[in-house]
Formats: structure tokens, sequence, C-alpha cells
């Protein structure tokens, strides 16, 4: 019952950081607990088949933990795994997401690559979003994160994972801060050479950007595709970047602003073979693949984290490009949308490889190869949808 105390062993680490303990064959989450570990845990909520827990004291630490560099870690919502050592979190990420891909998707887990790590697991961060909060009891603005055990803010200096120059922006941050409580401020590295509006997006660490780029192109010149779509292509940061892979591309981005910066970006850089679209992707993509031999085509897809929507996926499956690339930073969405693709054979799942984008944390970013593998069935071949 909630607020028993109960003595439990972490044998696993559940996706999104919570670690896995059991009372007989009863599961029972905690947070900032490690695999190894032999914690004390206090009840708080108890469900039929699972119940969570607050970790009230480490009796025996696992060979995995290590001490945290951030002194708001447990408080501050930002990190869940700063007390594992690094080769261990990528270890389990891998784990993590090849249990999602077989338990959602039911894909074999050995097509999940090795993590590859970053080379600066912390100092990393370019981008953070800091918020104000009235807190009426100090009578005093907490400036800082959301805090990971309620919806109020996290008074904080500094960012164990953020970049030197954010966080001499929180600094500044503090020193002038917000006139009151629920504001919301993008700290933000502008990455060189690059145009990006200030609410628009792109990849929040440099210092591993280069091999998950590598990690892109290569799949793609493995196809052999000449032709590039670049769904929610942002300010057109892959696109770009793969322009000398194919013969053409056409990037596509609801956010108006990014595709005025993605359009800009091609221009400095002097590329002529590629176009970009302000629109909804589940809109324009019909049109799009209609214009191309979908045996030449790669179609790369980058949504936000959760995931695609059906309309996409179902233009994409009868189209039938002859690979999808998909980037993802959420592993449950990611193995949700591939299921749906690779339904009855119509795509094949070649190989996932994971990037730790966001050490420290529960997420990793992931790109997955597709390739066209069989004909649609009978019942889904129809009229494909009406083009925007």
């Amino acid at each position: 019952m909630a607020g028993q105390r109960v003595t439990l062993d972490i044998t696993d680490l559940a996706f999104g950081g919570e670690g896995v303990g059991r009372i007989d064959d009863f599961v029972v989450f905690v947070p900032f607990t490690a695999p190894g570990d032999q914690v004390e845990v206090k009840l708080t909520e108890v469900k039929k088949s699972f119940a969570r827990a607050d970790l009230v004291r480490v009796l025996q630490p696992s060979t995995e933990r290590v001490t945290p560099l951030c002194e708001y870690f447990t408080e501050c919502g930002g990190c869940q795994y700063q007390h594992l050592d690094y080769l261990a979190q990528l270890r389990w990420k891998q784990h993590q997401i090849r249990e999602l891909l077989r338990r959602i998707g039911g894909f074999d887990p050995s097509i999940v690559h090795a993590v590859t790590p970053c080379p600066q697991p912390y100092g990393y961060r370019n981008r953070i979003l800091v918020r104000s909060q009235w807190n009426k009891p100090a009578q005093k603005l907490n400036l800082g994160f959301i805090r990971s055990d309620c919806n109020l803010v996290c008074d904080i200096k500094s960012c164990a994972i953020a970049e030197p120059a954010i966080n001499q922006s929180i600094l500044e941050w503090r020193r002038n801060p917000p006139p009151k409580g629920g504001i919301k401020t993008v700290l933000r590295i502008q990455p060189e050479g690059w145009e990006v509006p200030e609410h628009s997006f792109f990849q929040n660490n440099f210092f591993l950007l280069p091999a998950l780029l590598a990690g892109v192109k290569e799949r793609l010149a493995n196809s052999g595709a000449t032709h590039l779509i670049d769904a929610y292509c942002g300010v057109g940061f892959f696109s770009i970047e793969l322009a000398s892979v194919v013969e053409s591309f056409v990037g596509v981005e609801l956010d108006a602003p990014a595709i005025r910066a993605a359009r800009q970006n091609m221009v400095t850089r002097g590329i002529l073979n590629g176009a970009y679209v302000a629109g909804d992707t589940d809109q324009l993509l019909p049109s799009l693949l209609q214009r191309l031999d979908p045996t030449k085509t790669t179609v790369l897809l980058d949504p936000p984290r959760v995931g695609c929507r059906p309309p996409s996926l179902e233009v994409l499956r009868r189209t039938g490009p002859s690979q999808i690339l998909y980037v993802s930073c959420h592993p449950a969405t990611l193995a949700r949308d591939l299921k749906s693709l690779c339904a009855d054979g119509r795509y094949r799942l070649v190989e996932v490889r994971p990037f730790d984008m966001f050490p420290q944390t529960q997420h990793v970013e992931c790109v997955a190869d597709l390739r066209l593998a069989g004909p649609l069935p009978e019942g889904e071949q129809g009229d494909p949808p009406p083009a925007a």
C-alpha cells in the first residue's frame, strides 16, 4: 500500500529512466536507481500490476553507480541518468531501444547497433528552455527548469549538460529576470553558418551532430536513390548537407520562418538542386511523391517526438518510395510507426543506429533504414489520398 517502505533489488532500467525492482512478481518503478542497486524505497502509487516508489536510501550501490556532477540532480527534471556511469548509460539505452522495437513492433532486436557515444557527455547542450515561476511561500521568483516530482520550477544557477556559453546566458538571464512568473525563455547558441529563427528546430548537440549526419549520409548513399524528400525539414540541415548525394531534393516544413531560413541557408551554400515548400507534411507528401520515380526516391522523416501522423504513413505505404530514413528522438513512437510501415511485408527494417545526442537523460536519437520489400495487400490497393 502507498506509504509502505520496502527493500528492493533493482534489476532493470525502464525506458524513461526508472529502475525496475520486484516484490515477488509485482513490478515497482523507482527513479534515480541503477541496476545492481539494493535500495530502500517508499511506495507512492500502487496499481493492479505495478507500483511507483521514491528512493529513500541506497543500501548497496551498483557497480554502475557514479556521483552526479550536478547539484540539482534528482530535483531538476532535466536529467535522469547522471548517477549512471556513461558506458552503462549507452548499454542500457541500446537495451531499451531493442526491447521497445521487439515489444511494440515485433522486430528482431539484433538490428539495433550499439549506441554511438557523445564525445562530450557533459556541457553539450546548445539550447535550453528556462522558466520563471513565482514562489509564494518564499516570496521570490524561481528561475530554472521544471522539477522531476511536480510542475514547480527548480531554481537553478547553472546546468551541467549545457555548453559554457549557455551557462553564461543563464547568469545574465538571472541578473535581468522576467518581470513575473509564467514566462518561458529560450537560451541558444546559434550554429555557425546557419540561419535559425528563435523558435525553429536545430539539433541540440553540436558535438555528435557530425556523426549523426555521417550515419544518415551513408545509408542514403547505400540506397542508390537519386531524389530526396526531406519531410519535417526545419531549416534544411539534412537536405542541404545531403544535397551532394542526390540529383534533386525538396524539403517540407510547417514552420514558415524555418522554411524561409532553409531557403537562405541553401543560397548561402550555393546549392542549386533543391527547393523548400512551406506546408503540412500530411497534405504535401502525396503530390510530391507523385512527381518522382518511387524506385529512385528516399523519404527522410524527422518528425517531432510524437512521431508521424497516420495519413503520412498511409501515403508512404501506398506510394512505396524505395527507401525511408526515419530519424527519431523517441524510440517508442519510432517503434509504433515502423510497425505500421512494415505491416504485411510492405517495408523491411534493415537496421537502427542510435546516437547519444542527449547524454545523462532518457532521450536518444535513432536512424532507422527501411527498404521497400513487397506489394501492397489487396485491401489497400486503391486510389491514393488526394494531393493537396
